[in-house]
This record gives C-alpha cells, sequence and structure tokens, in this order.
C-alpha cells in the first residue's frame, strides 16, 4: 500500500513539473498582443533566445535598420549586437524581398533557430523591427537593460497597411513645443507604423519656422505680449510674452530625424487665412494696415494695448477663435511674399506635398477692400469664394513649378477646386466625398473622430481644459475613413486618415501626450489593418501591451474607461 502511495505521488510530481516546465515554454495568445492588428499571425511553439552572442545579418541597403534593431538590443542585453552582411546560424536576419507585394509590406519569422525579417523595402523591414520590438519586454521602448539574455516567442507574421497615408498633425502655432519633444512625438508616430508628420507651423498666434528674406516672421511674429486664461473669450489676459520658432537648421534635422524612422515631414503654411502673426510682422500683407488688431471679446495683453496706443496698429493675436485679418488678395506683394516664404521652406522638406490651409478664411475684408474688388472685376469672377479660388490656384502653379503638390482644408473645394489639389477633409466626410467623386485625392480627419483636441469624458469638471467635444478611444477605433456613399472606384482616392492636434488649450507636452494617447493607438489600427479584421474588444485584450510600453516611456496617456458611450 506504502509503495503504491509513493508511485502515486512521484507520478503526481512529475506531472507537475512537465506541466511547470511546459508553462515556462508554451507561447499563449496574451504573448503575441501586436497593435495594429497584423493581415496575418500564426503562433509558433518555443522561442528564440537574444543574448550577446546574437548577430545581426543584413543586406547593404539595410545598414541603418540594421544599426537601429542593434541599438535596441544591446541596450537590453548590456552589449552591442555585432551586424555583419554574411550569413550566419542563430542570427536575427534582415533582407529585402520583390515578392512582397506592397512597398511598406513585411513578413516577420521568428523560430527557435532564427528571426528573419523581409521587406519590400527598407520601409517594411522597420515596421517589421516596431512588430519585433512588441513581442520584447516593454522596457525595451527605452533601451533599458533588460537581462543578459532575454527571449521572443516564436511566430509568423504577414503585414502590410491598408491605407498609404496614415498620419498625426501637431500645431506649434498657439503653442510651442522644442525639437526634443518633436522627435519624440515622431517616434510615436513611427511605433504605430503610421508614416506622416503634419507639421503646423504658422498661425495667428504665432509664427514658428524661420524665414531669412523676412526675419521679422520670426522676430515680431513669433512671439506673442500674451494670452487669453480660460476658456474662449478668456477671463482675462495673462499678461506673458510667449513664443518660439524653428530655425532652419532645426527643422533640417528634425526632417533628417524624421527620415530614419520611415516619416515623412509635411510641413503647413497657413494662407490666405490664419495669418495675423505674419501680418504683425508685415502689416502691409493685410487689406487695411492702419487698422488696430481686434481681439473681438477677448482681453488684450497692456503691452499690446500700449503699442497700438503709439502707433503700431497689429499685434500678434493673444487668443483662439478666427480673425477677419487675413492676407489681401488684390495685392501683387501679397503672392511676392509668399512665394518668397515657399521658396526657403519647400527645399527644407523632401516631402512631395505642403499644405497650404485654406480653411476659416473670412470675407469681409476682402468685400470692402478696394484692392480684392478691383481683382474680382479684373479676373471676371462671381464673388470672394471664387477669389480664395484664384488664391489657392495661384499658389498651385508655384508650388507645382517647384515639383511639388498642395493639400488643403476642405474650404479649398468652394470657389472651385485647384486643379492638383489634395482634400484634407475635416468638417465631417462631405467635402472628402465630395472631392473624391471629382477624382481627387483624400485625406480624412473628420472633427467627430479625428479631433484629439476634444474632451475624453462626458465629466468635463474632471477633465483638463479643452475646446469642447466629446472623442472617446473606442470612437475613435469606430471610424471608418472609407465613406459609404463613395463607389469602390471613388475610394480608390481616400489616401488615409490622419489624428489632428490643436493645441490652443494644450500649453504642455504632457497635455499633448494625455489627449493623444491612446486615441492615437486605435487610429493607428485604423488605417493600418483591413476593416474586416478590426475588433473593438480584441483591440481591447491588445492595448495593455501598449500601455505597459506608455508606462516605460513615462508618457502622460489618458487613463479613462475605454467603454464610454460611443
Amino acid at each position: 500500500m506504502k509503495l503504491q502511495s509513493s508511485a502515486l505521488m512521484l507520478f503526481v510530481i512529475l506531472i507537475l513539473f512537465n506541466t511547470s516546465l511546459f508553462g515556462q515554454t508554451a507561447n499563449k495568445a496574451s504573448d503575441y498582443q501586436i497593435i495594429p492588428k497584423p493581415a496575418f499571425q500564426e503562433i509558433l511553439e518555443g522561442t528564440f533566445k537574444v543574448d550577446k552572442k546574437t548577430k545581426i545579418v543584413y543586406n547593404e541597403e539595410l545598414n541603418k535598420e540594421a544599426s537601429y534593431l542593434s541599438e535596441i538590443l544591446g541596450a537590453a542585453i548590456g552589449k552591442t549586437l555585432k551586424i555583419e552582411t554574411k550569413a550566419e546560424k542563430g542570427a536575427i536576419v534582415l533582407k529585402l524581398d520583390d515578392a512582397i507585394e506592397n512597398a511598406e509590406g513585411y513578413e516577420l519569422v521568428v523560430n527557435t533557430n532564427e528571426i528573419v525579417i523581409s521587406g519590400k523595402t527598407s520601409t517594411g523591414v522597420f515596421y517589421g523591427i516596431q512588430t519585433l520590438k512588441q513581442l520584447m519586454p516593454s522596457e525595451i521602448e527605452i533601451a533599458a537593460k533588460i537581462a543578459s539574455a532575454f527571449t521572443i516567442p516564436a511566430v509568423i507574421v504577414k503585414d502590410q497597411p491598408r491605407f498609404v497615408y496614415r498620419g498625426m498633425h501637431l500645431d506649434v502655432g498657439r503653442h510651442f513645443f522644442p525639437v526634443s519633444f518633436i522627435k519624440q512625438y515622431i517616434d510615436l508616430i513611427a511605433m504605430h507604423k503610421m508614416n506622416t508628420f503634419h507639421w503646423h507651423l504658422t498661425e495667428d498666434q504665432g509664427w514658428r519656422i524661420e524665414i531669412k528674406k523676412y526675419p521679422k516672421l520670426t522676430e515680431v511674429g513669433a512671439f506673442r505680449n500674451g494670452t487669453i486664461v480660460g476658456h474662449h473669450p478668456g477671463t482675462s489676459n495673462d499678461q506673458k510674452v510667449y513664443g518660439g520658432f524653428y530655425t532652419q537648421e532645426e527643422i533640417k534635422e528634425v526632417v533628417a530625424y524624421a527620415a530614419s524612422k520611415h516619416v515623412t515631414v509635411v510641413p503647413e503654411i497657413e494662407l490666405p487665412g490664419h495669418s495675423a502673426a505674419a501680418i504683425a510682422a508685415y502689416p502691409e500683407l493685410s487689406c487695411f494696415p492702419e487698422e488696430p488688431t481686434d481681439l473681438g471679446k477677448s482681453p488684450m495683453s497692456e503691452k499690446s494695448k500700449e503699442l497700438q496706443a503709439n502707433g503700431t496698429a497689429k499685434v500678434v493675436y493673444e487668443t483662439w477663435g478666427v480673425t477677419g485679418d487675413v492676407y489681401c488678395a488684390g495685392q501683387e506683394h501679397t503672392f511676392k511674399f509668399l512665394e518668397d516664404v515657399l521658396s526657403e521652406v519647400l527645399p527644407l522638406f523632401p516631402s512631395k506635398y505642403i499644405h497650404i490651409g485654406g480653411d476659416e478664411c473670412p470675407k469681409g475684408n476682402w468685400k470692402r477692400c478696394s484692392n480684392c474688388q478691383s481683382k474680382i472685376k479684373a479676373l471676371g469672377l462671381h464673388d470672394e469664394h471664387e477669389l480664395q479660388s484664384y488664391f489657392i490656384q495661384r499658389i498651385e502653379k508655384f508650388v507645382n513649378a517647384k515639383g511639388k503638390q498642395i493639400i488643403g482644408w476642405d474650404e479649398i473645394l468652394e470657389g472651385g477646386l485647384a486643379p492638383n489639389a489634395t482634400v484634407m477633409s475635416w468638417r465631417g466626410t462631405k467635402g472628402g466625398i465630395e472631392a473624391a467623386k471629382q477624382h481627387h485625392d483624400v485625406i480624412m480627419t473628420p472633427g467627430s473622430h479625428c479631433y484629439f483636441d476634444h474632451y475624453q469624458s462626458k465629466d468635463k469638471d474632471s477633465e483638463p481644459l479643452a475646446i469642447g467635444g466629446f472623442t472617446t478611444v473606442e470612437k475613435v477605433y469606430f471610424y471608418n475613413p472609407e465613406p459609404e456613399e463613395l463607389t469602390a472606384e471613388e475610394k480608390k482616392y481616400i489616401l488615409g486618415a490622419q489624428g489632428n492636434v490643436w493645441t490652443e488649450y494644450m500649453e504642455t507636452t504632457d497635455y499633448v501626450e494625455y489627449m493623444i494617447l491612446p486615441r492615437m493607438t486605435a487610429l493607428s489600427e485604423v488605417v493600418w489593418s483591413a476593416q474586416d479584421q478590426r475588433d473593438w474588444s480584441d483591440f481591447e485584450l491588445r492595448l495593455p501591451n501598449l500601455i505597459e510600453r506608455y508606462k516605460a516611456m513615462n508618457l502622460n496617456y489618458a487613463k479613462h474607461s475605454l467603454a464610454e458611450e460611443k
């Protein structure tokens, strides 16, 4: 009897031991929480061990990607990994593969013997590395020492993006952010397999890019004498000079950094509206240079009042909203100024696109400006809307002659769309639908789903001050950039979508982080993963993996319930 009991006990111990061992080596679905969701994923048994002996083998065209991966893994184990061009057993292999159809597509194979990341291009390989990172401990995001060795679960991933344009916007006109944060913002874009940074560089409240031919744009236009306190129109003025700008060398630095992360920077130079900062620097750009800047019901700083009392009519805007003081469309020196500005801006950005704004341009000054009315008559135009169309089309011709194309907000549809323009649809989806039906390229960014300056809770008292609205992570996730009203052929003109970050009420980098995360994460899956593959419940299960990475990166992400009312 005792022998039977001992045998039974030994059997139980062996079972427990084997179960424990299996538990240590078997892979679980929770090991594969990848965002955005891959097109194809197969979980394999086993793991690949990364240690000091691991080498990275690469095609010569992938030197930058190999160095990037070596830096990440080397920091994690405390020793820089060697990178070589010759085949090596037990290595991590980066290679180009023409058989992959999509230019940004990739394949990732992890088994016990090697890791292979293949891409049609270096961009695809880079995205494969981003997926590989999500299979590693979250500390990998900050290049922290994890251990002398760690394992990566075995898997096969075949993946490609749904849309060619996957963007995030940042307004640095209302509030200015340092180059270090701009680079961090680009890191987040790359981490989410997004590929475009829309840099909103000029506004009523500040001009943020150095233009050497017009130094007053930064000497005067980059600084406002005060800012309203509280929600527009404001309860008072803080009386503090605020501003900043990027030198052309800093712009080049950011563009080069973005390129290393396979992110394209699209600059925005606003026209003909949202131009009060430029007008403060050069009042002759206004229809009425002698008329003082009017903040409406918003309180003006004492310094600006003093300047106006002493004969300086124009000041940089100190409140939010829209001003009627816009570029004069009836004077040739306005176009000379803008062409000069663009001639300095365009060479700084390799992107084929430049965003020229075109939104929220009140026509009141043009209606009472004799020069603008003469221009309308001379050109045989019907009204001020057609004058704006002339303005946009004239700028487009100049930009096209420089080998670039324009993007404009959907107001550029009014009065007639410029021949080669791409429309960014923000006032809902109507503008995007109209443009696609006219066979123009479209980027969808409706305020209802893609404006990350909106509140994230219905309890606004529990939230930092925001412009308004109510947009949850779930609402972002349920957005489909392809309107049902379009035919299959018309949907081909939808390039993708973008998240917009307007910073009237975002004074700090912490607040920007809070407003974009994890809504940006939801949008990344909207623009990458196939529509029929997306599932909210599944996304909720995978999101904690990204949240752990936010924590490791010390990011100030929003911690709302993700099941709030849509």
